[in-house]
């Protein structure tokens, strides 16, 4: 699968969110750089159908592939699209219902 390049997400919008958006959120998460074993705790500050905003603890190189563990949902593949100031733009491999992350566990 090709990934798009760091500069191809300046004018990026959610794709078949209907219209939702970007919704705000303060969810913890786990997320993995690549092949890794260890996770890292990160709070995710938005997410929707096409990726999310997280707050980490160290940066992470441009385009890195990635994987989030989002509750209800398991573990999300994507790519860093974006890094400034702690926070990290994630565009997922393929889109998510941000619905699911709202269910309580059971549903």
């Amino acid at each position: 699968m090709k990934h798009p390049g760091k500069n191809e997400f300046a004018d990026a919008v959610p794709a078949g969110d209907g219209g939702r958006g970007r919704e705000s959120v303060t969810l913890g998460a786990r997320l993995r750089i690549g092949d890794a074993k260890r996770a890292t705790k990160v709070r995710i500050r938005n997410v929707s159908t096409g990726g999310l905003m997280a707050e980490l603890p160290r940066p992470i190189a441009p385009d890195a592939a990635i994987a989030v563990e989002l509750a209800g949902l398991g573990w999300v593949p994507g790519r860093v699209a974006w890094q400034i100031e702690g926070r990290v733009g994630i565009a997922f491999d393929r889109e998510i219902d941000p619905v699911l992350l709202h269910r309580p566990a059971g549903d």
